[in-house]
């Protein structure tokens, strides 16, 4: 079979190598690979910023958004060959720890977990792969393709627990909420906004492209000033951070209404400088009752979450954030990028689109 495969300790090393095709094992499926999403995490790994190769190897096989067909499963579990599935990127510490023990592998404590395409696992990004029937999700069939969005679903799936379990630390009933960058973790952190029947705004950078259409066929309003200017009028209940940039992240901790919640989903770079008034921001956190948490990965609670609000969502809306297929063969176009990129897809089957 052939797979995308990077030596995350090499800079551009990514290519498409012959690999043996994988025997399920005990409670495995073997799954017919039909896509993978790219994200940051990829590019990152691509460019040996991040990511580790399996023990005993230099190569790791790319690729943590997947979307496969199972063709073989075992007798006894609900999975049948045919079954549109996704795996669960993360797998728990073998120690483990108290989190990871009671199936909060998202909060390990002690960092001994790994991840599939990312940290000492081969990832989805092959012609078929294999996966433990503990880690599979089965999507409803009506979902297609669309169902590659369900991993990053699903880390907007935990943003949201999050922001709900904080808020229920007391009275709590959200109206409106903010959501900074407009790029697939924040247009689907709009999305389940939406399902929860909140008031949602949505703010990035570009005044033009597809992202202001597919926030306003969501239902959303798009914006495009300054945080602060957004974040003043609006005073949101909740604002999920999608962007990572600095300058955002502090903007929109100042801008809050009161007991207001942040959910930092982005990663910020390190090296960037910023002068702040810390002393400003603590007597408003302190003072408005406002919380600030960050949130990353998932567990298998939250992919079915996930696979909840895409069955939910409208299919048109969801293929919209799907904006490029490239086929495996050309896998090096994913990697750049193109000025109305939402989310790019490489498919695996052959296929383009």
């Amino acid at each position: 079979m052939q797979a995308l495969t990077v030596d995350p300790s090499k800079a551009q090393s990514l290519q498409v190598e012959d690999l043996a095709d994988p025997a399920p094992r005990d409670k495995e499926l073997l799954v017919i690979g039909l896509a993978i999403g790219i994200c940051g995490t990829d590019k990152e790994i691509v460019r040996a910023e991040y990511g580790w190769s399996p023990p005993h190897r230099d190569r790791l096989v790319l690729g943590h958004e997947s979307l496969g067909q199972v063709v073989h499963a075992p007798d006894d579990t609900e999975f049948q060959p045919g079954d549109l599935v996704v795996g669960v990127v993360r797998r728990p510490d073998p120690v483990p720890c108290g989190a990871c023990e009671r199936g909060e592998f998202d909060m390990c404590r002690n960092g001994g977990y790994t991840e599939r395409g990312i940290k000492g696992i081969d990832g989805f990004g092959s012609e078929l792969w294999c996966v433990e029937t503990g880690y599979a999700v089965k999507l409803d069939a009506r979902l297609g393709r669309g169902g590659v969005l369900l991993e990053p679903t699903s880390v907007v799936a935990k943003a949201w627990e999050q922001v709900y379990r904080i808020g229920e630390r007391s009275w709590f009933e959200p109206t409106r909420v903010l959501v900074t960058g407009a790029g697939p973790i924040g247009l689907l952190a709009a999305l389940l906004g939406v399902q929860h029947g909140l008031d949602v705004h949505v703010l990035d950078r570009v005044t033009d492209g597809p992202k202001p259409d597919i926030v306003s066929t969501l239902g959303a309003t798009y914006h495009h000033d300054k945080v602060d200017e957004v974040a003043g009028r609006l005073r949101p209940d909740v604002v999920i951070e999608a962007t990572g940039a600095t300058t955002v992240v502090f903007d929109a901790i100042a801008n809050t209404g009161c007991n207001g919640i942040v959910c930092l989903t982005g990663v910020s770079a390190a090296g960037r400088i910023l002068r702040v008034d810390a002393g400003a921001v603590n007597r408003e956190l302190v003072l408005e009752n406002d919380a600030v948490v960050g949130s990353v990965n998932a567990n298998l609670r939250h992919y079915r979450q996930a696979a909840v609000a895409l069955t939910n969502a409208d299919p048109t809306w969801l293929e919209s954030l799907l904006t490029r297929w490239v086929p495996l063969s050309r896998f090096a176009e994913a990697f750049t990028a193109e000025p109305d990129d939402v989310k790019v897809v490489v498919t695996l089957d052959g296929e383009s689109r």
